[in-house]
C-alpha cells in the first residue's frame, strides 16, 4: 500500500512496490497521504513514485469486472483523485520510475512536473489497443498537459514510449538514470515549496479548468 514520507520540505508519496492498481482502498489511502500533505503548516512540495518495476498501471480492471454495479462510481473516484492530484496546492512532480500505464500514465500527467526513468519503463496510454476510450474528463486531462501532437501520438497510437523518446515529445519534462529519479524530482519541486497555497490552487483551478470541470462531471462506463 501506498505510504509517506518527508524529505525536509518535500514529502515523497510512495505508491508501492507492485503494479500500484488503483483499488478502492488503494485510492482510499492516497487520499489519506494527500491530506497529510495540504494539512502540514509549513512549506511543502509533494514527489510522486514508486518502487521496483511500476509506477502504476492505472485502472484495477479486476476489480471492476468484479463489480461492475460499481463500475461508474469507480471510474468517478480516479477522475476526483486525478482532479485533486491537477489541483494540489502544493508544488508536485511525479517520479516515474518504471512503467506508466494508462490511469497510471494520467496520475502522472496530472502532476506539474514530470521526470523519467532513462533507461526502462515506457510511458504509455493503451486504451486504444485494449478498447477502453478514454472518459471526456480522462482526456480533457491529457490534453491540458499536452501538445495536440503530443496527444494525437500518445492517445490514438497506445504507443510505448521510453524515457528519452517520453521527453522529446514532451510527456515528460526530464530523464535521470534510476537511483537518481526521486533525487532529480526533488531538487527540482522543494525551491518550489514556499509558495502560497491559496494562490496556487487558483492559478491551477483557472489554467485548467475544462479538464477539471470534465473530470468531475458524470461519465457512465461499461465494466470490461
Amino acid at each position: 500500500m501506498p505510504a509517506l514520507h518527508r524529505e525536509d520540505t518535500v514529502f515523497v508519496l510512495d505508491l508501492g512496490d507492485e503494479e500500484n492498481r488503483f483499488s478502492p482502498d488503494w485510492l482510499t489511502s492516497v487520499h489519506s497521504l494527500l491530506d497529510t500533505v495540504v494539512d502540514h503548516p509549513g512549506p511543502v512540495a509533494l514527489v510522486t513514485t514508486g518502487r521496483g518495476k511500476f509506477f502504476s498501471n492505472g485502472l484495477d480492471l479486476g476489480w471492476v469486472a468484479a463489480h461492475p454495479d460499481q463500475a461508474d462510481t469507480y471510474v468517478a473516484d480516479v477522475q476526483e483523485l486525478l482532479a485533486r492530484i491537477l489541483t494540489l496546492p502544493v508544488p508536485t512532480v511525479a517520479a516515474v520510475n518504471g512503467h506508466a500505464f494508462g490511469a497510471g500514465a494520467m496520475l502522472a500527467i496530472a502532476h506539474d512536473f514530470r521526470i523519467m526513468r532513462a533507461d526502462r519503463g515506457y510511458f504509455c496510454f493503451p486504451e486504444a489497443d485494449i478498447n477502453i476510450p478514454f472518459t471526456p474528463g480522462m482526456a480533457a486531462l491529457i490534453q491540458g498537459k499536452l501538445t495536440p501532437a503530443a496527444a494525437v501520438a500518445s492517445m490514438t497510437t497506445a504507443r510505448r514510449f521510453g524515457g528519452p523518446q517520453a521527453r522529446a515529445l514532451g510527456l515528460v519534462d526530464e530523464v535521470a538514470d534510476e537511483p537518481a529519479v526521486v533525487a532529480a524530482a526533488t531538487a527540482l519541486v522543494g525551491p518550489l515549496a514556499g509558495k502560497d497555497r491559496g494562490t496556487l490552487r487558483a492559478i491551477k483551478s483557472i489554467m485548467f479548468a475544462p479538464a477539471i470541470s470534465a473530470l468531475r462531471s458524470p461519465a457512465p462506463v461499461s465494466a470490461p
